[in-house]
């Protein structure tokens, strides 16, 4: 199964950083405006999911939600977990360790795409 997220080491090594410090994580992506459109991470259960919220898979034991709207343009791609040096303008737990996750991309290959982790 090919994964539609996927981690950077750097973003890997943050997510334990954050899980020693509060416990159990998710993310969420929206399509908002506020850096709405970078991945935020939360203590799990923190944020409320909805039926317009998309399960894309987990990075390192943490599920990775992202809206249905946003998925619309991005369900090509594989995302990449990564994290930039500042400060975002969210509630992202990172946020006061002056780093911030984000994303990149890159297209499926058509063999990638045959073989696409199902979402939830």
């Amino acid at each position: 199964m090919t994964a539609r997220i996927i981690a950077t080491d750097k973003a890997l090594e943050l997510i334990a950083r954050l899980k020693q410090l509060h416990g159990n994580l998710m993310f969420h992506q929206s399509g908002g405006c506020c850096d709405g459109s970078q991945p935020m991470c939360f203590a799990e259960g923190e944020f409320k999911t909805g039926n317009s919220d998309v399960l894309l898979g987990e990075v390192a034991g943490c599920k990775f939600y992202m809206n249905s709207d946003q998925f619309a343009y991005w369900q090509h791609t594989q995302l990449i977990l990564d994290v930039t040096p500042g400060r975002g303008s969210s509630f992202s737990l990172e946020i006061p360790l002056g780093v911030r996750f984000l994303t990149r991309s890159r297209v499926f290959t058509d063999e990638e795409m045959a073989t696409l982790q199902p979402t939830g």
